[in-house]
This record gives structure tokens, sequence and C-alpha cells, in this order.
């Protein structure tokens, strides 16, 4: 009895197992399609190239308010040294705090993708799920982030499929 009570709950298990249908996307690919993504990327990079522009100039800035007082620190007095070492540790301090502001974690450049980024992304993850539901998939992998899948069979790829569904490929 025990036997057979075992032998049925492993062919179920086996059944269930075996009934689930898995697919998967290259999110990388889909997004590299999308022109809005693209625009968005470009976007992203300058104003990236051009904050690290401005803080870089104002790092020269700095390197040269250290450099005068190198040079004119045995002329100056106790006081007038205070007081450089003063505004080159408040520059530096600016220069910090403004790379943090268009770097940090909660900066501009994280802001921006959000604003940019993030709708896309969403797009794209709405039309996954919804492929996902209308062709009962249990599980739908992404291939772009190096998930360690060994083999996937080019049938299964729902890629092209997101692209269409998002308009960008007929």
């Amino acid at each position: 009895m025990k036997r057979i009570f075992f032998g049925l709950i492993l062919v179920f298990a086996t059944t269930v197992i075996c009934a689930q249908k898995y697919a998967f996307v290259d999110t990388e690919y889909i997004l590299n399609n999308i022109p809005a993504y693209k625009a968005a990327q470009d976007k992203l990079n300058k104003l990236s190239t051009d904050w690290q522009k401005e803080i870089e100039a104002e790092h020269l800035i700095l390197e040269k308010m250290h450099q005068d007082y190198q040079a004119e620190k045995i002329l100056l007095t106790k006081e007038m040294m205070k007081q450089r070492e003063a505004e080159i540790a408040s520059k530096d301090r600016a220069v910090k705090n403004l790379q943090k502001l268009f770097f940090g974690p909660n900066g501009e450049l994280f802001k921006k993708r959000l604003e940019l980024i993030k709708p896309i992304q969403d797009e794209v993850y709405d039309v996954i799920k919804d492929i996902a539901e209308s062709g009962k998939y249990s599980i739908i992998f992404d291939t772009a982030s190096g998930t360690t899948i060994l083999f996937t069979d080019p049938k299964y790829d729902k890629s092209d499929e997101v692209l269409e569904k998002l308009g960008y490929k007929n």
C-alpha cells in the first residue's frame, strides 16, 4: 500500500514538473532594439560626461589652490595659513558634495536614470508578464544577466515576441 501511495505521489510530482513551460528572453537585446532606450542611454551618457567635466574642472581649481598655497606657504603668517587651509578644505568639501550630488546613491544621475530608463524597463516587464500569462509559462529566464543556463533552444526565446508586442518588430 505504501509503495503504491509513494508511486502515485512520484508520478503526480513528475507530471506537475514536466507540465511546466519555460521560456527565456534577452532583455539586453530587447532594450537595445528600442530606440527610446538608446536615446535615453545617450542622454544619460551625455549628462554623465558633462557632470564629470564639471567635477574635473573643480578639481583643477582645488589643485591650483593647493599648489599656490604650497608655493606661498613660507611667506604667509599663521593666521593667513589657517585661512588658506580653511578655504582649501571648504573647496574640497564643495567638490565632494558636487560629486555626491551628481553621482551619489540618490544623485542626479540616479534620478535621471529612473526618469528615463525605468518606464521603458517597466513596459518591457509588463509585456514579458503578459506573454508568460498568455503562453502559460511557469518561468521566463533572462539570459542577459549572465544566468547559468548552459543551453537554450532558440524556439523558446521570446525576445522577438516582446519586441513585436512593444511595436518595434514586424
